[in-house]
């Protein structure tokens, strides 16, 4: 085969798997990062993050959810979990969820954020105090930003009508926008799945 040949055939071979939708660099389906760049984040912080993500995995487990925990909101680079606790990093604990929107809303995972802490209680979650604990969201998007308020002023009518849902008849959530997200430390991930007997806030269960 002549080298003319061998470059036609190999031209002809590479437009061939870009049509069947098969990136010719890895192999992988184009549609893959087609639906990779549908998935969302939502940045939620409701006291501990242990019980934060475990209750958010039990009831969103059917939506192919992703979750991790970390810090977020601070003013240190690289915050460890004890620097976290101190306070002095401003960082909260927080459950950075990935989805997919055409599975579950991100107004439906707010929703859900609200019923499951007290979001009236300043820098505090049941016995847990600090500004690491506090109540927060923090948006991504204008749009984010715009379902958040909607459904925080939702919740606060509830309240009206149902005091008994919270501790306090005011929420002081804050929502902002997201900065810079770290980590937390491997033993902090799916705390509970690991250590079924762990800790776990007293204030986080389903209301309604």
């Amino acid at each position: 085969m002549s080298f003319i040949t061998l470059n036609r055939v190999l031209n002809l071979k590479s437009i061939l798997i870009s049509s069947s939708g098969v990136s010719s660099r890895n192999g992988n389906h184009l549609t893959n990062s087609v639906i990779a760049s549908n998935i969302e984040k939502a940045t939620l912080a409701a006291g501990c993050f242990w019980g934060v993500e475990h209750i958010f995995q039990k009831h969103f487990k059917q939506f192919d959810i992703n979750t991790k925990v970390g810090y977020i909101g601070g003013k240190t680079n690289n915050p460890t979990y004890k620097e976290v606790c101190s306070g002095k990093t401003e960082h909260a604990e927080a459950l950075q969820i990935q989805f997919d929107p055409n599975k579950v809303s991100y107004e439906t995972l707010v929703e859900f954020f609200y019923k499951i802490h007290d979001p009236t209680t300043s820098n505090q979650q049941g016995p847990d105090k600090g500004s690491q604990y506090r109540s927060a969201i923090f948006y991504y998007s204008t749009q984010q930003k715009e379902i958040a308020e909607k459904v925080t002023q939702k919740v606060q009518e509830k309240l009206k009508n149902e005091r008994e849902l919270y501790s306090g008849s005011k929420i002081v959530t804050e929502i902002i926008q997201a900065g810079e997200w770290y980590d937390a430390e491997e033993y902090h991930q799916k705390y509970l799945n690991k250590n079924p007997f762990g800790y776990e806030c007293p204030t986080h269960f389903v209301r309604w």
